[in-house]
Formats: structure tokens, sequence, C-alpha cells
């Protein structure tokens, strides 16, 4: 099962870590960034009831806009 409570011991130390894995890089250096670390976490997850629970979330509320732009920049 998803926790989605608050587990993150030092929340504003995560979040300062997090910004600055992003500094100096392109917005392109960000997303690889981002992709890189969502699928370390997910391995470290390992289950996979428990990630499509995460990626149900996360997608909630988030209309398609008609053009997927991930996808059409790796054609």
């Amino acid at each position: 099962m998803l926790n989605t409570e608050p587990n993150i011991a030092s929340p504003d130390d995560f979040y300062e870590a997090l910004l600055s894995i992003h500094q100096g890089l392109s917005p392109e250096g960000s997303r690889q960034v981002d992709a890189r670390l969502i699928l370390l976490l997910c391995n470290h997850i390992g289950d996979l009831s428990v990630l499509r629970e995460a990626m149900a979330r996360a997608r909630r509320g988030i209309e398609p806009d008609g053009i997927d732009n991930t996808i059409a920049a790796r054609a």
C-alpha cells in the first residue's frame, strides 16, 4: 500500500537537496535527472502494485493537452 502520510524526517533539507541537483542544468537536463531519480526510487520500492498506485495518484486531476512532448522529443 502506498504511504501518503508525511514520512520524510527533514522535509526542508530534502527539498533543498532536490533543488540542488537541478542547479546549472538546462530544462532537458533537469528532466533527465528527474527521470533517473524516479527510476532509481521505483527500483528501490520494487512493488508493482505500489508503483501503479503512485502513478495513478500522480496523474489524477491532470488532463492531457493533446500533445505528449516527452514522447515527441524521443521520436
